[in-house]
């Protein structure tokens, strides 16, 4: 175990990404069976350089409390694996399957996937990989560049829980395009 990682408090470390999330739902206007795209650097939650300090214990107690409040509200979850991997995510298999992504064949690991990742793998009923998604919103835990896998109309939602751990957090949730020009009128439910 790293140094830095015994001083850390788990449960405080569930309870800032519960938070996170919580707040984010607030603002999203997420509906039942959306897909929240999550990036996490455990070792950026520690305190250390993206890619350095991996932590497995870190990554299942940020993973679990996310998945928990995710399910309780009703979404999906994608994790998204390290670059080493292609930023490919994990996902159940029957969130794959609903939203059309084609499955592809990897088992992330600590240092290839990254360690938030092993974990939705190793917590997941049914975990699949699948190279992208289009989520409808995003939690980016220590600068994972999660941008890739939201749908294309992005807005950053700014939480007061700007940090898990030494992490930055930035949120994001999508909206439907703008089309039409100056005579169009839009639905403000969409926006």
């Amino acid at each position: 175990m790293a140094e830095h990682e015994e001083v850390l408090n788990l449960e405080e470390i569930a309870l800032q990404a519960r938070t996170v999330l919580l707040q984010l739902l607030k603002v999203a206007k997420a509906s039942e069976g959306d897909l929240l795209v999550v990036g996490c650097s455990s070792s950026e939650v520690c305190g250390q350089k993206i890619g350095t300090a991996s932590s497995g214990e870190v990554g299942r107690v940020i993973f679990e409390a996310l998945y928990k409040t995710a399910s309780e509200n009703g979404l999906f979850i994608a994790a998204q694996c390290c670059e080493h991997l292609n930023r490919a995510l994990i996902m159940e298999k029957k969130a794959a399957k609903a939203f059309g992504y084609p499955i592809v064949n990897v088992r992330p690991q600590k240092k290839a996937g990254g360690s938030f990742a092993t974990a939705a793998f190793e917590t997941l009923a049914e975990p699949v990989a699948v190279e992208h998604v289009k989520a409808a919103l995003g939690i980016d835990i220590g600068d994972t560049l999660i941008g890739m896998h939201l749908q294309d109309v992005a807005v950053p939602v700014r939480t007061a829980q700007k940090t898990i751990g030494d992490a930055r957090v930035v949120c994001a949730r999508t909206r439907a395009k703008f089309i039409g020009g100056g005579r169009a009128i839009y639905n403000e439910d969409l926006m």
